[in-house]
């Protein structure tokens, strides 16, 4: 759940992208447009709140205007749980790849053979 920071009420207008920018005050850069058109210009300052970031926040403007922050989703956590799973599929991928990798081996010694002394090679029946 996400939490105010600082009341601002900020009204937003329609093609501008409101973001907090690296001083913690409230900005707008216009948005580009399809067809290749960029957004173009400065950013402008539309609101002074000076909030200070703290690690591990995610901070936005929200549907008031106002600026909120909310606890980062963090991967990390979750992938511990399935860590062994992940292990286990990589050792079965492996161990897939060394049994094609034998299984091609002769084939490719007996073409090398078939090279040299300008014999065909034999003809092996696929799985």
């Amino acid at each position: 759940m996400a939490t105010k920071i600082e009341r601002t009420g900020v009204r937003r207008e329609r093609g501008w992208l409101y973001f907090l920018d690296k001083q913690g005050d409230v900005s707008r850069a216009k948005m580009a447009v399809g067809g290749g058109k960029h957004g173009g210009g400065k950013p402008q300052k539309v609101a002074k709140a000076g909030v200070k970031r703290e690690e591990g926040f995610l901070y936005f403007i929200d549907k008031d205007g106002d600026i909120a922050r909310t606890p980062m989703a963090r991967a990390g956590a979750r992938r511990s749980k399935t860590r062994g799973k992940a292990r286990k599929g990589a050792r079965t991928t492996a161990r897939r790849t060394a049994r094609r990798t034998a299984r091609k081996a002769p084939r490719k010694v007996a073409k090398r053979r078939a090279r040299t002394t300008g014999r065909a090679p034999a003809r092996r029946a696929r799985r």
